[in-house]
């Protein structure tokens, strides 16, 4: 089939290329001259494992395509995939300007029958605007809207498109599902669950799968909290729950909270669509407040754990981005706490798998270090942020030859008892 993937960011970059490693023809299409020139080199512009071997593996085979050219890019497809950004709002809503700009300019292209996709995560209602947009002045009807919402997790992306839970496929019309199904056939062979619903439904499983995991996130994190009052281990609790099939194991792991490009904004989306429809979604609103306190308790801890004592304090972080293989930054823990641990006079060094970040590039006292080695030295504080594969297995002994620096594992990645065995000062998150 013969695609378009309007925008180049994470999920239209993602998704073009694992629809072009299925056979299909894919058109990636942006209006960012630079990034498409990178993109036809193989440049990726994001982190992402197994991406830039699948992008130069289908350049190659003339399979996957990038553009600037809307026009063309549009009149030579047969399913277009909406991509674009669809940040938060200063009031929680969603900011749907590209999503409604696209549909205006796609009004003026439709020259056959088309299937506009909605990948963007968009609130409820937001295909029957576009539907609305596309038949102003356009009586051919020859087009349908879809909602296909997307399920990717940051850091296993591919595996994600490959083996998903489930494809959702929301539609009004039945020649757009079996056109939609055939897409997907290769997946759905392999076990895909492929569920067809109304196209405001499957607006609404985005949000509420998102809300409904930021809970769980934020469930075990305040079962932390009273863990660390009663003296007992969150991993006991988690591994308890999980074992319960009606509630399962994942997302049951204690840390800093959740961040990055979807639950965050997600949640707040969710939130601000109820209040459109009069409805008061109270426990995701005390979702979002207790995730947003989350850093704050966090902090906390790090000046007990340093007695108030953080001015000239060499902290080191161990990780920035909100969770590992991925070079998000997004409402990630370390924004909030480096910036505050900084103007308390402390000496920050980090250290990221994924490079330097602007995000701290104008705070004082902020370094970056291009290695482990060198973000230890002379630490007071570690602060393991990060569950990064590259520090599961730190020898710490071997960087602490001077003086012992305390460890404050966000993660719970360490023993406890092994880490003390070797005389460091060691703490956790709800142990």
């Amino acid at each position: 089939m013969k695609l378009c993937m309007i925008g180049t960011g994470y999920v239209g970059l993602v998704s073009g290329a694992c629809f072009s490693d299925l056979g299909n023809s894919v058109i990636c299409l942006d209006i960012d001259k630079n990034k498409i020139n990178q993109l036809k080199q193989g440049i990726i512009p994001i982190y992402e494992p197994g991406l830039e071997e699948i992008v130069k593996k289908n350049i190659k085979n003339k399979r996957l395509s990038f553009s600037i050219d809307f026009d063309k890019s549009i009149k030579n497809s047969d399913i277009i995939f909406i991509c674009v950004g669809t940040p938060k709002k200063n009031n929680g809503n969603a900011d749907l300007t590209q999503v409604y700009n696209v549909a205006k300019k796609l009004r003026k292209l439709i020259n056959k029958y088309k299937i506009i996709v909605t990948k963007s995560t968009v609130p409820v209602t937001t295909g029957d605007k576009i539907q609305t947009i596309l038949s102003k002045n356009n009586r051919t009807n020859k087009y349908s809207v879809v909602s296909n919402p997307e399920f990717l997790r940051e850091g296993e992306a591919i595996r994600d498109f490959i083996y998903p839970d489930r494809i959702v496929i929301g539609s009004n019309d039945m020649k757009a599902n079996r056109i939609m199904n055939n897409l997907y056939a290769p997946l759905i062979s392999k076990g895909a669950q492929y569920l067809h619903t109304s196209r405001r439904a499957a607006e609404l499983i985005k949000y509420s799968s998102n809300a409904f995991l930021a809970t769980k996130i934020t469930f075990i994190n305040e079962m932390a909290n009273l863990c660390e009052k009663i003296g007992i281990n969150i991993e006991d609790i988690s591994i308890g729950m999980g074992l319960d099939k009606r509630i399962g194991g994942r997302f049951l792991r204690a840390g800093p909270g959740y961040g990055g490009s979807c639950f965050p904004k997600d949640t707040k989306a969710i939130i601000s669509t109820a209040n459109s429809f009069k409805t008061n979604l109270s426990l995701v609103k005390s979702v979002v407040k207790s995730n947003d306190n989350r850093s704050k308790l966090l902090l906390l801890r790090v000046y007990q754990i340093l007695n108030n004592r953080i001015k000239n304090k060499n902290i080191t972080f161990l990780g920035v981005t909100f969770k590992a293989n991925t070079d998000d930054m997004r409402d990630s823990s370390s924004i909030k706490m480096i910036p505050a641990l900084s103007k308390k006079g402390a000496n920050i060094k980090y250290f990221d798998p994924t490079g330097f970040k602007n995000e701290f590039s104008k705070i004082k006292n902020v370094k970056y270090c291009n290695s482990i080695k060198k973000a230890l030295d002379k630490a007071d504080l570690v602060i393991i942020h990060t569950e990064w594969n590259d520090f599961k297995s730190i020898n710490f002994k071997n960087f602490a030859k001077i003086k012992k620096f305390i460890i404050y594992d966000m993660r719970n990645i360490y023993s406890p008892l092994k880490i003390k065995k070797q005389g460091f000062k060691y703490f956790s998150v709800g142990r």
